[in-house]
């Protein structure tokens, strides 16, 4: 038998493409699901033992940052795919935030190689709206679609002229790729954290949430005139969502996304705190106020956001569930000073454990979960994945929900180590992550 054909047994196999729940048995066959049922077997398949965890098509992130080419300190294809495996994922996107962009035919060639080489999970490339991402000037859309680039975005910059927004989305309809927009009126935007209560409190210049909801509305308005697909990156605000639902109802062709952190993490996570909202998990110890890893953009939102964030995702107002990994070297993240730390935080291996701390509390269950991680994800790539059904590329994570582990530098793959949950105890862990098959991670 082949390296990519395994028997996974006696697991918990929740598959929503299929309304599948029960605990049975996977037979993969070189790097397909050829059988779901009790008691398969096959001469010479290789087991893997299943029992007390879930098994689930792959999960799906459209929304990562390797940082290759350019910014290896940071992270690298290779480190950044572990990571991903060791998550629980199967299929990522990357962002062109890098050094060159990824805006010309030689750039995403480049990558592709280096894909091919290093990555241990599927990667697709998401080249830029513009050269260089600086807003200037549009991008030959179609070469780099050609090229394999599933998405256009300017991710960490809005592509502030709005003629060359329309012409994004006009030519998003002909591709059937979305632009990717990453909402910020920088002049606004001009601060290290939310503005509000606890920034006055602490004394850092905030960020009002206006800067994130007046280009939403700006490019619901051109996705409406051109009939565009507008995918909105990492909403923040309640009412940012609502816009997007509001849009959506007259029929603009709008998806958005939601992160872990921004279901989970105030602004109270800035001033110390360190207890996950919305859920029932014991809170970690208080931290030190103004440390850089809570510094996030867009930035971390008062509790009431969050609370109508998560019901917007309870009520299926969002397509998705992405992280915005985003890793950052130690000296331009916690070797200097809140105001001038780099944005970001990690999130893939994380976000399983933080997900499922929503579950236990009961906002959702197993089945939605995996649908807006795995199944929803792969409908909106038009890519393989997000299913365990037969004759379906075996993508295929299986984790433990109830396993217990504290998050240390130690403990994580990727190569930055920047999150506010170091030192917290997380509940929930990937056991086993098979890309076509094949074994990419073994926790």
């Amino acid at each position: 038998m082949s390296a990519n054909t395994w028997l996974i047994r006696g697991g918990r196999v929740i598959d929503p493409s299929q309304e599948l729940d029960r605990t049975t048995d996977v037979l993969i066959q070189d790097g397909v699901i050829v059988a779901i049922g009790g008691d398969l077997g096959a001469d010479g398949v290789e087991t893997l033992d299943a029992t007390g965890s879930v098994v689930a098509p792959g999960l799906i992130d459209i929304h990562v940052h390797l940082r290759e080419p350019g910014f290896e300190a940071k992270e690298t294809i290779a480190t950044g795919t572990a990571a991903a495996a060791a998550g629980g994922f199967t299929t990522i996107c990357c962002m062109p935030n890098t050094r060159p962009a990824l805006d010309s035919v030689e750039v995403l060639t480049d990558l592709n190689e280096r894909i091919a080489r290093d990555a241990l999970v599927r990667v697709y490339p998401i080249a830029s709206i513009t050269k260089g991402r600086k807003g200037e000037e549009a991008v030959d859309f179609h070469a780099l679609a050609a090229l394999g680039a599933i998405g256009f975005s300017d991710d960490g910059d809005t592509t502030q002229n709005s003629a060359i927004m329309r012409h994004a989305l006009e030519v998003s309809r002909e591709l059937n790729r979305p632009i990717m927009v990453h909402c910020e009126d920088k002049a606004l935007a001009d601060g290290a954290m939310h503005e509000g209560d606890v920034s006055r409190r602490l004394g850092i210049i905030g960020i009002p949430p206006e800067a994130e909801e007046i280009i939403i509305d700006r490019d619901l308005l051109l996705a409406r005139l051109t009939g565009g697909w507008l995918h909105v990156c990492h909403v923040s605000t309640g009412r940012g969502i609502k816009m997007i639902s509001g849009a959506k109802a007259e029929g603009v062709n709008v998806t958005a996304e939601v992160m872990p952190h921004h279901l989970t993490m105030s602004d109270e996570w800035i001033a110390g705190d360190r207890t996950l909202l919305n859920v029932d998990d014991p809170a970690g110890e208080r931290a030190e106020a103004a440390h850089p890893d809570t510094k996030v953009n867009p930035p971390l939102r008062p509790v009431e956001d969050t609370k109508q964030l998560l019901q917007a995702l309870k009520n299926g107002e969002f397509d998705v569930i992405a992280t915005d990994h985003a890793p950052h070297a130690r000296p331009e993240k916690v070797e200097t000073d809140f105001a001038h730390a780099a944005m970001g935080m990690n999130g893939l291996e994380l976000a399983l454990p933080t997900m499922l701390a929503l579950v236990r509390a009961g906002h959702l269950t197993l089945t939605e979960l995996i649908r807006l991680f795995s199944t929803e994800p792969a409908k909106l790539l038009r890519k393989p994945g997000g299913t365990l059904a037969v004759g379906s590329v075996a993508d295929v994570v299986v984790f433990d929900p109830n396993e217990s582990w504290q998050v240390t530098p130690e403990s994580l793959k990727t190569k930055s180590k920047n999150t506010p949950l170091l030192g917290m105890t997380m509940t929930g862990r990937s056991r086993y992550t098979l890309v076509a098959g094949q074994v990419k991670y073994d926790g």
